[in-house]
């Protein structure tokens, strides 16, 4: 039998690694139990009383109730444009103009057909109607006459003074005297008040009336003024443009009611009512403050995003807020008097039926069950399960067990 003999210094070597191995295992089991003995160390917070207010949270933009978009009503060339774009405008005020030179001459042009029409109603007063009536009286006398002339031939002839053939012409002449004078009646008639002929001149005028209103329009057409004061926000028109009806060349944001529209998630909604109060501010100046008001929830739900469109009233808006700023809101929701409150961090399954965390009894994290309340801003409100100054550990640490030993570091919620 052949004995294996090993080299010095792998023997020694041997013996080393073993014994290191050893060493470790054995301070691993130390610590373990030191750990078990000492505890963990573990971040805790005492829960707090204060008064808590549950806010929803979201962003939107600056929406005054509408907007006006303004375009012409006639085809014309743009010759000025005194306005720009941002600008406050008032009431009345240009915003641009279409070169008028043909619309000017049409009106001028109506305005004299309108004179035209007005001298021929004076002319028919004031001359046809007296030269109508004079004409009638003529023939009136002129008819009278000739019935006397057939009267008197009449007796003539019977005393056989005339022939007969005299008394047929003077019937003839009467009877051409009757039809005159029928004829200037029925003219001098016309020109009375109510006759044909001054009826045919009051339409003429109406017509030309009718006709310098629209060549008045058209003329007005040609400034296009603001219709309310307001803030001009779009401006799509330029010096030399040719613009015609049916496009928006500008948007007016009229002067009122300042809302801040947003989007908010449709989980949200049981939450929300008329009337509550809101903190809000602009992105832009995120550092300032102001008060609103919820006054709308739309009864739609966007399935797209599965949000809901809420409006909110700025009774006293800050002079820096402008149109479709994008702003941030806080909407107070709820309150709690005198709240026992722990961070939202150290709770376990929050959103399951029995949420829970780690208590400190005698240096030891003891599960407790809790009921919770409101939550908002990293913090919830503890309805049952704790009391004022009991620590709990921070975190939801998932490596610590029930009621394990634990050594406490305090820290400041």
């Amino acid at each position: 039998m052949t004995l294996v003999t090993w080299p010095h210094w792998l023997a020694s070597t041997l013996v080393r690694r073993v014994v290191l191995s050893l060493v470790l295992v054995l301070a691993l089991i130390g610590l373990m139990y030191a750990r078990d003995y000492w505890g963990y160390e573990v971040s805790v917070v005492s829960v707090r009383v204060q008064d808590f207010t549950q806010t929803v949270v979201a962003s939107g933009q600056v929406e005054n109730p509408h907007r006006i978009e303004l375009g012409v009503q006639v085809t014309g060339t743009v010759s000025r444009v005194p306005v720009v774009e941002g600008q406050q405008v008032s009431a009345g005020e240009v915003l641009f103009e279409l070169e008028a030179t043909e619309l000017s001459a049409a009106l001028q042009q109506a305005l004299y057909a309108h004179e035209q029409a007005k001298d021929r109603i004076k002319q028919i007063q004031g001359l046809d109607e007296p030269v109508a009536k004079q004409n009638w009286l003529l023939a009136q006398a002129n008819a009278e006459n000739a019935a006397e002339v057939v009267h008197r031939n009449r007796l003539l002839v019977a005393e056989n003074f005339v022939a007969l053939s005299v008394l047929d012409e003077s019937i003839r002449s009467q009877q051409v005297a009757q039809a005159q004078l029928k004829v200037s009646q029925q003219q001098w008639a016309s020109q009375q008040p109510l006759g044909l002929e001054m009826a045919s001149a009051k339409t003429a005028l109406a017509l030309a009336q009718a006709a310098v209103d629209g060549a008045r329009a058209r003329l007005r057409y040609s400034v296009v003024r603001a219709p309310v004061t307001g803030v001009l926000i779009a401006r799509n028109v330029e010096l030399g443009d040719i613009v015609q009806p049916g496009k928006s060349l500008m948007t007016l944001s009229p002067q009122g009611q300042t809302q801040l529209v947003l989007e908010i998630d449709e989980k949200n909604l049981s939450k929300l009512k008329l009337g509550q109060h809101a903190k809000a501010s602009a992105d832009a100046y995120a550092d300032q403050r102001f008060e609103a008001t919820l006054v709308y929830v739309n009864t739609g739900i966007d399935p797209q995003r599965g949000s809901v469109e809420v409006k909110l009233l700025v009774l006293d808006p800050p002079l820096y807020l402008k149109q479709d700023m994008t702003v941030s809101v806080d909407i107070a929701v709820a309150t709690s008097h005198n709240a026992k409150m722990i961070p939202v961090a150290a709770v376990h399954d929050i959103d399951q039926a029995k949420p829970w965390v780690f208590k400190l009894d005698h240096q030891r994290a003891v599960r407790q069950e809790l009921s919770l309340g409101l939550k908002g801003g990293g913090w919830i409100e503890v309805v049952q399960g704790l009391n004022a100054g009991d620590q709990i550990v921070g975190e939801a640490a998932l490596w610590l067990k029930n009621n394990a030993r634990v050594r406490a570091k305090v820290v400041s919620p």
